[in-house]
């Protein structure tokens, strides 16, 4: 391993005589410099540095110049920087500290006092290094369990959905495209309407969520789940009940009252079939009672019932399903929701008719 160098800048060659002496041959190796230029020239060269002895008047260039390209290249938060000066304490000074060195020492000086305080600037610099480098290795840590585990969710959510949509006579695609059409809204949200203050994270727990809105439907009957033809208004009524029934089957499985991504399930869940007039259900929200992630589900999920086939209608095109939405065919959906709908009509028209020539997930 190489030695750990200390950098030792001073015109004067008695000073760098005796600032070199301090030191240990054995512990570290030291370069020396007779201005700020062959300062920098050694700083470019060297990546072992630990320590820079700098002083401030010099010819050629001043410490200060020196100073100045440390900071201009994030070097004073790696390499510290102890300013070695005659001038009194002042204007210089503080002028030095507000670059951020790690200390200032006046002429004449102590040889074992600086040697002291160097020394214990250096062990300050590693420790914070190391420190950060720890923090560092504990964040990908971090991360990457936190990827693990949402790839595992991830997982048993498509899978559960699929089971679901198997049991609903549905070719499984259904849950695939809401996850990419609530992702595009959900986006077109954030770049339209910033006052909403979603986040990339949060538009990923959403999408993730939407998975999961029709998961009440394992809970109606076969013969009204699978029923070739409209249903009664009876049937219909506890049709409706998959929203309560989904929302009951995610409460009993919160693992934590605060997570996010348990309340984004929830809400879609039971909410997905509100609409902006409080004419949906099943609790009749209206208006901004409705959560965002309810809104943008509920718009996704009619236009993908709309361009899908069902035993008692067949599929209508994008443009068709897109035109019944906005003249309000399917129910009143909130302004906002509408508009990015329409900034979204390409993206959504082009993100089906690519999941139908691939075929994928």
């Amino acid at each position: 391993m190489d030695k750990q160098q200390i950098l030792i800048v001073d015109d004067e060659e008695i000073n760098r005589l005796i600032l070199d002496g301090m030191f240990d041959d054995d512990e570290y190796e030291k370069i020396e410099a007779g201005n700020g230029r062959e300062a920098i020239s050694h700083i470019e060269k060297n990546r072992n540095i630990v320590l820079i002895l700098l002083d401030i008047i010099m010819p050629v260039m001043d410490g200060f110049k020196v100073l100045e390209y440390m900071k201009a290249e994030g070097l004073l938060d790696e390499i510290p920087v102890i300013l070695i000066t005659s001038e009194t304490i002042g204007d210089s000074e503080d002028k030095a500290y507000s670059f951020g060195v790690a200390d200032v020492i006046h002429k004449p000086f102590y040889p074992y006092i600086v040697r002291k305080r160097c020394n214990n600037i250096i062990k300050l610099y590693q420790n914070k290094h190391n420190m950060e480098v720890r923090l560092k290795e504990q964040e990908e840590e971090l991360l990457a369990q936190q990827k693990e585990m949402n790839e595992n969710n991830e997982f048993i959510i498509d899978a559960l959905s699929s089971v679901i949509e198997s049991r609903n006579a549905e070719t499984g695609d259904h849950t695939k495209r809401i996850k990419y059409l609530t992702r595009i809204m959900l986006n077109c949200l954030m770049e339209q309407f910033p006052e909403y203050g979603l986040t990339e994270a949060q538009v990923d727990l959403i999408t993730r969520a939407s998975a999961l809105h029709d998961i009440g439907k394992i809970g109606i009957p076969d013969a009204i789940l699978l029923k070739p033809g409209r249903l009664t208004n009876e049937e219909f009524e506890i049709m409706k009940t998959h929203t309560t029934i989904g929302g009951e089957i995610l409460q009993k499985f919160y693992r934590n009252k605060t997570s996010e991504f348990d309340r984004y399930c929830y809400e879609i869940c039971r909410h997905h079939h509100e609409r902006w007039d409080g004419r949906g259900y099943p609790d009749h929200l209206a208006g901004d009672e409705i959560p965002i992630s309810a809104q943008v589900v509920a718009i996704t999920d009619v236009y993908d019932a709309l361009i899908s086939p069902r035993v008692y209608k067949s599929s209508f095109t994008t443009d068709e399903a897109y035109n019944m939405i906005m003249n309000g065919e399917c129910g009143q959906f909130p302004p906002n929701i509408l508009e990015c709908f329409k900034v979204a009509k390409e993206k959504f028209s082009n993100t089906v008719e690519l999941m139908e020539m691939y075929n994928f997930s």
